[in-house]
């Protein structure tokens, strides 16, 4: 490796390592704000929980910010390279720009390498730890599967809304039974309970949650269509285990690609739409993870064209690009057939090494 080589890498590397931990902690931060209050306050989970919590938030984080600090190394090297003159001497010396954006290609080699570890390894086991510490956190503290404002699912083939809690009573209580169909999702409603007040008790031994029903209204519907109406002054308790909670619902995000390979081979009956939903996260997986090497081939062009212009236009144009990337790789999912999906997961890779060729060729005429 040549002295300029190591010269360019290591402002590279540098550079990227902060924006990544700023960026990091951003993201880190905004997650933890959103969950602090759930945690501490309403569950009163302890330190270790929340500690928990966000050592499986920053795997997720790292999805977008080492791409994103790649970028803005990028740019921010480039561009003082450029508006120092240091990219005129370098190529006055005989140096091509392709060569000397070499070490900028290598590390995006080895970070779309590092990217693709943790998206198809790291992610989703760190997804699925965090569904199950709030599941393990909700079984330590079973009042918070009842706070007010909030739709509770956890309970098998019902949904509960509660609008006021004071002390150990709830006021507004809301209970809907529903009927699942094959894949687990609700299909129609069976049975509305509603309650003026609610008195809650805690039975730690049957891992049960009493609930003395006041003022209740209960409307059931029949399988011809008819509804039937009661209403009580008070009902018998009604009981909620807590301790039988898991996380009944499947989600592709939380599975290893070998666990989604397994899942689709062992649910050959499932609706298309899920089938390519799973399909396509491991595509995504895959083209997600080569964001690095994508933005090298604008960043670098870009980067000396906005210093050497003496304006943002690059900058803005580069941080637009990537928002496009990200943009474009999340509609994707949402196409309704694998062809459409796959293409769209692969396109802002192949538009960004071919917008890269087309800078790069304007580059070096100038």
């Amino acid at each position: 490796m040549r002295l300029f080589d190591r010269y360019i890498a290591r402002q590279i590397l540098v550079g990227t390592l902060y924006a990544i931990m700023v960026l990091s902690l951003v993201l880190v931060m905004g997650n933890l704000f959103k969950e602090v209050r759930p945690l501490l306050v309403e569950q009163n989970a302890p330190p270790a929980v929340v500690f928990r919590f966000i050592l499986n938030v920053v795997p997720y984080s790292l999805m977008f910010t080492i791409p994103w600090g790649f970028l803005c190394a990028v740019l921010l090297v480039f561009g003082r390279l450029s508006n120092d003159n240091e990219v005129t001497a370098f190529r006055v010396a005989g140096i091509s720009l392709m060569r000397l954006a070499l070490p900028v290609f290598v590390i995006a080699i080895a970070l779309s390498g590092i990217c693709m570890w943790i998206n198809v390894n790291v992610v989703p086991l760190a997804k699925a730890s965090l569904t199950e510490m709030l599941i393990e956190q909700v079984k330590r503290n079973p009042r918070s599967l009842l706070n007010p404002g909030l739709v509770q699912s956890r309970f098998k083939n019902q949904k509960v809304f509660v609008e006021k809690r004071e002390g150990d009573s709830l006021r507004g209580f809301h209970l809907y039974q529903v009927s699942n169909g094959e894949n687990g999702e609700p299909v129609r409603s069976e049975a509305y309970v509603h309650a003026g007040k609610v008195s809650l008790v805690v039975d730690e031994d049957k891992k049960q949650l009493r609930l003395k029903l006041l003022d209740t209204f209960i409307e059931t519907k029949e399988k011809d269509g008819t509804s039937e109406f009661a209403f009580a002054q008070e009902a018998e308790p009604w009981l909620f285990d807590f301790g039988s909670i898991q996380n009944n619902r499947v989600r592709s995000s939380a599975m290893t690609n070998t666990e989604i390979r397994r899942y689709l081979a062992e649910n050959p009956d499932l609706e298309s739409n899920k089938r390519i939903k799973f399909g396509t996260e491991i595509t995504k997986r895959y083209t997600f993870s080569l964001a690095c090497l994508s933005f090298a081939c604008v960043a670098v062009p870009l980067g000396m064209n906005s210093r050497r212009k003496d304006t943002s236009s690059g900058l803005i144009l580069s941080l637009l690009i990537g928002m496009l990337y990200f943009l474009l790789t999340m509609m994707a999912e949402d196409f309704d057939s694998d062809a459409a999906a796959t293409v769209g997961l692969w396109a802002p890779n192949v538009l960004c090494g071919l917008l890269g060729l087309y800078l790069f060729r304007r580059a070096r005429f100038k």
